[in-house]
């Protein structure tokens, strides 16, 4: 991915960056990448006061992935519970399957594993997005068999379609 820079998110990016995350995941522009939850879940995908959050609390990053200014994909990553927790991932529907994706997972891998020395990465996906856990799977990750509820009553994370939404709950070891 040349000239690819990176860089960490800042409160002047929130307005962009719900949009940005929004449409990755949700509605129709979401349809024209394989990682859409449009037949899941409506409404947000996050919400500014959970951005703003991320970015001042310690040991989180909101890692921006660049070219020439323009955004192109996001990931969240930070320190919780011992382990580095990443999450919020989207890369542009028409970028997906390009290898950006996983050269923003390598980079929020890179901040757990080599700034802030943490032995593990840990995600949560939705349990019926198959595809995205296996392209988690092929990039060195295991399901744990551990499941965590979707947040169906709160509005900030979206709207489910259906009422049979959980978390799968991935690990790998870094180096």
């Amino acid at each position: 991915m040349s000239d690819l820079t990176f860089r960490n998110a800042t409160a002047a990016d929130v307005p962009a960056l719900v949009e940005f995350v929004t449409s990755a995941y949700r509605g129709e522009t979401s349809r024209v990448g394989w990682t859409t939850e449009a037949d899941l879940l409506d409404g947000n995908r996050i919400v500014p006061e959970v951005l703003l959050a991320d970015i001042d609390r310690p040991r989180s990053r909101i890692v921006l992935a660049e070219r020439d200014g323009v955004l192109l994909g996001c990931a969240h990553v930070a320190e919780e519970d011992g382990a580095g927790y990443f999450g919020m991932f989207a890369v542009r529907p028409e970028l997906q399957g390009s290898g950006l994706g996983r050269t923003i997972l390598g980079e929020a891998e890179r901040t757990a594993a080599v700034d802030w020395r943490l032995p593990l990465m840990r995600m949560t996906v939705i349990d019926l997005r198959i595809e995205l856990i296996d392209w988690y799977v092929r990039r060195g990750y295991r399901r744990t068999g551990q499941t965590k509820p979707f947040p169906a009553t709160d509005p900030r994370f979206g709207l489910p379609l259906r009422d049979d939404l959980r978390f799968a709950v991935l690990e790998k070891e870094l180096p």
